[in-house]
């Protein structure tokens, strides 16, 4: 199913492929999260504390970044899906009122009118 209008087109295919490699993308980052270990060898007394501070800072703005990240790309991806099912559900009953008329129709010449 491919459909194009101004310039933009659609094909469910690609759009369930889109929304899977989404969550693929979401499930990789999420499995490669930043380890909390590395904070924790630079805490006092193995650092000056400002510095265990400002790290411990920057690790947990990253973590909530990370964090971000990946459920906006879970989400975007549940969002692509649910369009590509309601694109899917369109297209069919778009196809099915074209079929109706093409079945149930009657061609009547223009001068026979």
């Amino acid at each position: 199913m491919t459909s194009s209008s101004g310039g933009f087109t659609a094909n469910a295919a690609s759009i369930n492929g889109s929304s899977h490699l989404l969550v693929e993308l979401a499930g990789l980052l999420y499995a490669g999260r930043p380890d909390g270990e590395l904070t924790v060898m630079a805490r006092v007394p193995r650092s000056h504390q400002e510095v265990s501070t400002a790290l411990d800072s920057f690790a947990r703005f990253g973590n909530d970044q990370y964090l971000d990240t990946v459920s906006l790309l879970a989400a975007l991806a549940t969002k692509l899906k649910v369009a590509g099912g309601d694109y899917a559900q369109t297209d069919q009953a778009t196809e099915g009122t074209f079929r109706s008329v093409l079945d149930n129709g009657r061609f009547i010449p223009a001068g026979d009118r």
